[in-house]
């Protein structure tokens, strides 16, 4: 079969991430996390203080450090997925706090940071067999792809899922503030300047509010056999 490259588009907390890793890993393509580059940046900025404590981004200062921030992935052979590093450091769980979710949208928002990221994200992706997640990858960074997979779920959908993950992981919040949290950010994602949030108009949607894994793994592998047929 052809190597296609496949953008997977969507709503924070739709399990973009896990399903794009999944995919990748089944069909033995390359996987990147559009998201956790977004987020690996929020991280950086918190810990230069970059962002104060009502919420306001030293944006100035953010953007001549940017030529400073470098963000890779390595294979874990032992999780069989990608984690993300920053200069070097591991932070694959870093990234993933709810304090570090609270601010990515704002930090994402800012034209400098897309600019950087859609740059590095289309150079990983100039060689086709790439799968990658995030907000703008079929409008922006990969308007060509030859397959755009648009992913939603209801907000109260999503703000369990995402309570049940950091329940996972030891972090205890309530789930009314997860649900703002996700709504907040479906906002600043959609209206923000610069690649907002859209479907792309070949897009295909995928609603998994009801689906299991497994169905939307089926769903996944079927719709990337009719893309890949030479």
């Amino acid at each position: 079969m052809k190597k296609i490259t496949i953008a997977i588009d969507g709503f924070s907390s739709c399990g973009k991430s896990t399903m794009a890793k999944d995919l990748a890993k089944e069909i033995g393509y390359v996987y990147v996390d559009s998201g956790a580059m977004y987020r690996s940046v929020t991280l950086y900025a918190l810990r230069a203080g970059f962002i104060a404590a009502d919420g306001t981004i030293a944006a100035d200062r953010l953007e001549q450090a940017m030529p400073d921030i470098r963000i890779s992935f390595k294979f874990n052979a032992e999780t069989g997925r990608p984690d993300t590093y920053l200069n070097g450091e591991l932070v694959e769980r870093d990234i993933r706090t709810l304090e570090v979710s609270n601010y990515v949208s704002p930090i994402a928002a800012l034209p400098f940071v897309r600019h950087a990221m859609t740059l590095q994200q289309q150079a990983m992706g100039q060689e086709g067999g790439i799968i990658m997640d995030g907000r703008d990858i079929g409008t922006a960074v990969f308007p060509n792809a030859e397959l755009k997979i648009f992913v939603t779920a209801s907000p109260e959908v999503r703000a369990r899922r995402r309570y049940d993950e950091l329940k996972a992981k030891g972090e205890e919040h309530a789930l009314e503030d997860i649900l703002k949290n996700v709504q907040e950010r479906d906002y600043i994602d959609s209206h923000r300047e610069v690649s907002p949030l859209r479907q792309a108009e070949d897009a295909v949607v995928l609603d998994n509010s009801h689906m299991t894994i497994p169905e939307q793994k089926q769903w996944l592998l079927d719709i990337v056999a009719r893309h890949t047929k030479e």
